[in-house]
């Protein structure tokens, strides 16, 4: 099996094939990573897509010294974030909130306090708890320091907890 640097170089020499293979390779990760900020699975599908367009157009840019993944999560992260701003400015908060509320996970009242988490912090816990990523890569991912990750990270924890232990589950 190719490597991401492999493929990676032979879809800048124009392989489709390759980029296939990054597609079904990444999709996972890149779709959780859209839906975690926008908790909306046809805005994580347009999302996620246009994540792709935009690396496979920007794959001359990518620095073959970094990981793919997160690479790929960052601009998924800042097409959601982008999309779910200029969607807060249009879209009463009340209908975003009743979307996800009608939203079923395997535990609801945790995804329920994640999603009433500001966005900063919500992005986050979804790059490193639901992701998998440190807090070095989700730092990368989004372009801030990881003592910024680390300080919102703990932030949002406490919040969590506190909505949590209010709602009688810790």
């Amino acid at each position: 099996m190719a490597s991401d640097h492999e493929l990676v170089r032979a879809a800048r020499r124009g392989s489709p094939a390759a980029l296939a293979s990054i597609f079904d390779r990444h999709w996972p990760t890149v779709w959780r990573a859209a839906y975690a900020v926008t908790r909306r699975r046809e805005l994580a599908d347009d999302v996620a897509q246009d994540a792709f367009l935009r690396a496979a157009s920007a794959l001359e840019r990518f620095d073959e010294r970094r990981s793919l993944a997160p690479w790929l999560a960052r601009i998924a992260v800042n097409r959601a974030i982008d999309l779910m701003r200029r969607e807060r400015q249009t879209t009463p908060m009340a209908d975003i909130e009743a979307q996800a509320a009608s939203d079923r996970g395997e535990d609801r009242e945790l995804h329920d306090a994640v999603a009433a988490l500001p966005l900063e912090r919500r992005t986050v816990v979804v790059l490193h708890f639901f992701l998998g990523f440190t807090l070095e890569e989700s730092a990368e991912i989004l372009d801030i320091p990881a003592g910024t990750v680390a300080s919102r990270l703990s932030r949002a924890l406490t919040s969590l907890r506190a909505a949590l232990e209010a709602a009688n589950h810790v």
